[in-house]
């Protein structure tokens, strides 16, 4: 029972330090192809992650900052009216959970000079305040 457990950690950690590992390699691929019959160019850009933390988050901007390491400088990233948001067990988020300092994985192309988010997937839940006011009212008759 023990050696199944230990084996399953390990195996669950060999995983994310290569899933860490794929993350941190911030690869853009372009593939550019021209039919040689009409003469058309097709570029095709494939989807990148980066694992990091949000460092600013304006409600009213279109990008936030982002970086991957703490000695990294932060990088804007701009986001769409079609990047989604989620928690880490996949439930969609608005984009007003997006907070500073929180950890992430984002998911972006290169749009000429700009890199574009398409999904953002923040790694912690995020925790949700509840208020309840209670008013009490009290009358007193002569």
């Amino acid at each position: 029972m023990k050696q199944t457990r230990l084996a399953k950690i390990l195996t669950a950690g060999a995983i994310c330090a290569a899933a860490v590992g794929f993350a941190v390699a911030q690869t853009t691929t372009t593939t550019t192809t021209t039919d040689p019959v009409t003469g058309t160019t097709t570029t095709q850009q494939t989807t990148t992650s980066s694992v990091g933390n949000i460092v600013t988050y304006t409600p009213d901007s279109d990008s936030f900052m982002f970086r991957t390491s703490s000695g990294a400088t932060p990088v804007r990233y701009y986001y769409t009216k079609e990047t989604s948001v989620v928690d880490p067990e996949g439930r969609v988020l608005s984009l007003s959970a997006v907070q500073p300092d929180m950890p992430a994985t984002v998911y972006y192309t290169t749009v000429g000079d700009r890199v574009v988010v398409r999904k953002v997937v923040l790694a912690q839940p995020v925790k949700v305040i509840k208020r309840e006011e209670t008013t009490t009212t009290t009358t007193t008759r002569p």
